[in-house]
């Protein structure tokens, strides 16, 4: 019976540290959340701050890439997130290959189609890189 008695208090023991673990947990995941809405807002207030209007072309160039690498990180997270559910990773490749079969029909099927798809890529050009 002692022994029957000690592995029913060895089991409540592992079941309050399993218990103590997970509220750990959902304090830490908590945690993390008030500290990434606080590192985001930083990030938020400093850009705000900053007078882009006597900032170089450097300095822009600079802002515009920082702020792209803090887009990827938050993409990254979502399609990791996403590549978790069983069926969407291979119903979105689809819809991407249908998007650009769409997309090569309707624009690269005739010559006077690709040529037009040409002179807009060139006046694009020219309308942002002078």
């Amino acid at each position: 019976m002692t022994e029957t008695t000690e592995v029913k208090t060895e089991a409540q023991e592992v079941v309050a540290e399993t218990a103590d673990g997970g509220v750990d947990l959902q304090a830490k995941a908590g945690e993390f959340k008030e500290r990434y809405a606080e590192v985001l807002g930083k990030v938020n207030s400093a850009l705000d701050s900053v007078d882009w209007n006597q900032m170089g072309r450097i300095g822009k160039a600079s802002g515009i890439l920082i702020a792209v690498i803090v887009a990827q990180i938050l993409i990254k997270g979502v399609l990791d997130t996403i590549n978790l559910l069983p069926v969407v990773p291979g119903l979105l490749e689809l819809l991407g290959l249908v998007v650009v079969g769409t997309w090569s029909w309707n624009n690269l099927r005739t010559s006077t189609k690709r040529e037009e798809l040409v002179k807009s890529i060139t006046k694009l050009r020219q309308e942002y890189l002078g």
